[in-house]
């Protein structure tokens, strides 16, 4: 496991976006954010270009993340937004040059697909965060969302309790394993790929948005199909927003859904936590190790800077 240096006070954050375009007031309307924290910002080159769905062509978004990763004054990347399209560049990222330039990685959504080939390539630990024009920039980005992102600054564990929202448990028992996951439709897309997600051993964190029931039931039974919820040591389920159905029809509720895909696992889940498309957004490294406490109604995970 590779742990990325921390940040200190004049340290140059970059903020490219790698998959769909970022809207650019609202991107600026997050910079200050960061400034008031006493860093920098450098914009990626191609960071308001646009190409359909994408923000820029896939050479340019590739170009941006490779020329961050290499620029030695840049000390972490933020994410402008996800969206669609990490994936698309994901068989031509030099993972090499990751590796002997390791730094923090933040974001999460489309991200998600990065967080899982960076980790599986070079055992870098990454970070499950909100990202600039899609979170940071709203008028009601909260406090606590705000504070998670002093974990970058110093060492620190992490602890979720019910202080910060309702758990629910599905399945009892307690669990240690490397944090991994993120969002479902993106885990999804990596199976039968060479970036497969590996859950051997794992807490398998689990979120989504606009998913209806019925969608979020085909993916998680394509989870199961492919061993991916057996082989997990636990499973935490994060926020699925604006997941009610959108038609006037027969529908199974997102509860009876996770009831069938999770009551029968060997291993604990728990459910309730803010971790996702939401506020608060609690923020969390991947790869790191954690620990899945059902009887405290905990989720315990080790620093992810050194």
């Amino acid at each position: 496991m590779i742990l990325p240096e921390r940040l200190y006070y004049g340290d140059t954050i970059g903020v490219i976006a790698p998959a769909s375009p970022a809207d650019m007031k609202r991107l600026n309307r997050a910079i200050p954010f960061f400034e008031k924290m006493g860093l920098n910002i450098r914009l990626g080159n191609y960071i308001d270009e646009v190409h359909g769905y994408l923000a820029g062509t896939d050479e340019q978004r590739l170009a941006d993340f490779h020329d961050m990763i290499a620029d030695t004054s840049v000390k972490a990347i933020i994410f402008a937004r996800g969206g669609y399209g990490t994936g698309r560049i994901a068989k031509d990222i030099d993972y090499e040059l990751i590796k002997q330039n390791p730094k923090i990685i933040w974001g999460y959504s489309d991200i998600t697909y990065l967080h899982t080939t960076i980790r599986q390539a070079i055992d870098l630990v990454t970070f499950h965060g909100p990202m600039l024009a899609s979170d940071i920039a709203d008028a009601d980005f909260d406090s606590l969302s705000a504070r998670l992102i002093q974990q970058l600054f110093k060492p620190a564990k992490l602890f979720y309790t019910e202080d910060i929202s309702s758990l629910q448990v599905l399945v009892p028992g307690e669990a240690t394993g490397a944090l991994v996951g993120g969002n479902l439709s993106l885990l999804i897309s990596t199976l039968g790929t060479a970036y497969e997600i590996d859950t051997t051993g794992k807490l398998l964190l689990l979120e989504d948005i606009g998913e209806e029931p019925y969608r979020v039931d085909a993916m998680l039974n394509q989870l199961k199909l492919a061993g991916k919820l057996t082989d997990a040591a636990g499973i935490i389920v994060g926020d699925f927003a604006e997941a009610e159905p959108k038609k006037e029809k027969p529908s199974l509720s997102l509860e009876q859904v996770f009831h069938d895909y999770f009551a029968d696992l060997q291993c604990p889940v728990m459910s309730g936590f803010k971790i996702g498309h939401c506020l608060p957004h609690f923020s969390v490294p991947l790869g790191t190790s954690a620990k899945l406490s059902t009887a405290k109604k905990t989720l315990t995970v080790d620093a992810g800077v050194k």
